[in-house]
């Protein structure tokens, strides 16, 4: 869902910047004088946005206002559809721990989110570290962020995240696996002067 939403929001931006910069282009470009095409709605800078006749043109007639309703209607949907999977919690609240004895025990989400968190920041060359757990509750999803010190090779630190923190919150959770998108950033440091 993630993903079809991430796709959804590049699409439907991108299309929007596009028809408001050819829009927004042309009608600049007319209003400072250029030519205007054949196919173009207005005729030259001087003419208005929307006339008398093209504003009351359909009025009268007896599918014009179901027709607009229905399409207010369907963009509403479609607004509140796109605002509240981006305005959605996606913080796992809970992980659904195997005990063994075919029942299972809930571990809360953010007791989770603190001890990655916490062991994550107790890494060698790491300065501050933030976890986010997301997916569904058999089968999380880690977000790690982490601020490495300067002079700390990423390829140790990222090794040093999978082999020791994301590895024991594995297997103290008992998941079969615990898939991770790891973001590393390099603290700012001044130039260092050399003799």
């Amino acid at each position: 869902m993630r993903t079809v939403l991430r796709v959804v929001n590049r699409v439907l931006i991108g299309f929007l910047g596009l028809v408001l910069l050819v829009i927004g282009g042309s009608v600049l470009a007319i209003g400072l004088g250029a030519p205007a095409p054949s196919w173009w709605i207005h005729d030259d800078r001087h003419d208005v946005l929307l006339s008398d006749a093209e504003r009351t043109r359909w009025r009268d007639d007896g599918w014009w206002w179901p027709t607009v309703i229905a399409v207010l209607v369907v963009l509403v949907v479609l607004a509140l559809w796109w605002l509240t999977a981006n305005l959605r919690r996606r913080r796992l609240t809970e992980v659904l721990v195997d005990t063994g004895d075919g029942e299972g025990a809930l571990l809360r989400g953010r007791a989770l989110e603190s001890v990655l968190e916490s062991e994550a920041a107790g890494l060698e060359g790491v300065q501050r570290a933030h976890v986010h757990l997301t997916g569904r509750r058999s089968t999380p999803e880690s977000r790690v962020r982490l601020l490495l010190a300067p002079h700390v090779n990423p390829g140790t630190a990222l090794n040093d995240l999978t082999t020791q923190a994301l590895a024991h919150a594995r297997t103290s959770a008992g998941l079969a696996s615990l898939p991770a998108e790891v973001r590393l950033k390099g603290v700012k440091h001044g130039a260092e002067r050399v003799s």
